[in-house]
C-alpha cells in the first residue's frame, strides 16, 4: 500500500559551540540509539546523520476545513549536522489514503515505522493544507517533535554553548502529494511565510521513500538558513557601522569562517530528486543570492582591514 501523503518539519540552527565538531564528536552527539550506527560522510563535505527515533501518536490530524480525522502511528525523527556547525532536526511521517475504522493494537503500528494511519478516510488535500499551517490544540504537531529533539541535542555536554555569532532558527514545513499517475517529481511551491517559517509543497512519484523526501527538504532548509543568516549578518554589520562601532567586524569574520564554505546545494539529495533545485536557482536564484552575500561580506572585511 503506497502512501498518498508525506509530511514533515525541519528545524535548523547554529550549533551552540564555539568550534565546529570534528567527525568523532559529531558522531557521538548524534548517537541517538545504541542499536544503530550514525551515518558519517566526509565527501564532498562533513555530513553526519543520526538513526531514526520514533514517537508514538494518537491524535487528530490538522485539516484546513476543520474536519476531525483521528490518526494513530509513529512519527520518525532524526538529526543532521553539517560540517560540524549547522544542526537540523526533522520529524516526518507518511500516511495511506485510508485505514481501519477502529484502532489497532500498538504492535501493529510499530512494525511500520514512520507511518501514521487514519481511522477511516484520510482527506488528503485538507490534511496537506492543514499541515502547512500552525496546528491547533489536540492536533498532531510535527514542530514540537522536531524541536524536542533539537533541544535534547543542544543540551549535550559536548557543547560549550558559546556561539561565534548570533543567529535565528528557521522552520520548514513540507508536504508531498503522491499520485500514481504522475511520476515526474515537481517542486510546486516554496513560500517564505515570515518569522523564520517556510513552507514547501512537492509532488513526487508514489514510490519515493520518505527518507529521500526528508533529505531533500533538509537540504532546502539548510541552504535557506544559510541565506537567512548571512542576510542578517550583513544587515547587522551595516547598522553597526553606521553608528561608528567595530563590533560588526567580528560577526563578518565569524560568518566568513563558519558559513561561507557550507554552500553546496544538492550534495545530499537523491539523484532522481536533484532537479527539484532548478526552480529555486532560476527564481529567486538561491545561489546568485548567496554569491552576492558572500561577496558583500568579503568586501566589507577588506574595507575594514584596509590601512
Amino acid at each position: 500500500m503506497h502512501p498518498v501523503l508525506l509530511c514533515g518539519e525541519v528545524r535548523t540552527c547554529l550549533l551552540p559551540s564555539s568550534q565546529a565538531l570534528d567527525t568523532p564528536a559529531a558522531a557521538r552527539l548524534l548517537r541517538l540509539r545504541a542499536d544503530e550506527h550514525v551515518l558519517v560522510s566526509e565527501r564532498p563535505n562533513l555530513y553526519v546523520r543520526s538513526p531514526e527515533v520514533l514517537t508514538g501518536v494518537d491524535c487528530r490530524l490538522p485539516t484546513s476545513n476543520g474536519a476531525k480525522v483521528r490518526a494513530v502511528g509513529t512519527v520518525a525523527s532524526r538529526a543532521v549536522l553539517t560540517e560540524g556547525r549547522v544542526l537540523q532536526a526533522s520529524a516526518y511521517f507518511s500516511s495511506p489514503a485510508d485505514g481501519p475504522e477502529t484502532r489497532r493494537p500498538w504492535g501493529e503500528y510499530l512494525v511500520r515505522p514512520g507511518v501514521v494511519e487514519p481511522l477511516g478516510q484520510l482527506l488528503g488535500e485538507p490534511t496537506a493544507k492543514g499541515i502547512l499551517r500552525d496546528p491547533g490544540r489536540g492536533e498532531l504537531n510535527l514542530g514540537t517533535i522536531a524541536d524536542g529533539l533539537l533541544e535534547e541535542l543542544r543540551g549535550h555536554p559536548l557543547l560549550d554553548h558559546r556561539v561565534p555569532f548570533t543567529s535565528q532558527r528557521t522552520h520548514v514545513r513540507w508536504v508531498v502529494r503522491h499520485t500514481s499517475e504522475q511520476k515526474e517529481a515537481a517542486l510546486e511551491r516554496f513560500t517564505l511565510v515570515g518569522e523564520g517559517l517556510r513552507t514547501v509543497e512537492l509532488r513526487l512519484a508514489d514510490d519515493t521513500p520518505a527518507s529521500a523526501a526528508a533529505s531533500l527538504c533538509e537540504d532546502l532548509a539548510l541552504h535557506d538558513w544559510l541565506l537567512t543568516t548571512a542576510t542578517h549578518v550583513v544587515g547587522r554589520s551595516g547598522r553597526r557601522a553606521a553608528v561608528g562601532t567595530r563590533a560588526a567586524v567580528g560577526d563578518l569574520r565569524a560568518a566568513a569562517e563558519h558559513l561561507l564554505h557550507l554552500w553546496m546545494p544538492r550534495a545530499r539529495v537523491d539523484p532522481p530528486l536533484t532537479h527539484l533545485w532548478d526552480p529555486l536557482e532560476q527564481t529567486p536564484g538561491f545561489t546568485r543570492q548567496w554569491q552576492n552575500l558572500a561577496q558583500r561580506i568579503r568586501d566589507r572585511l577588506m574595507i575594514q582591514d584596509a590601512p
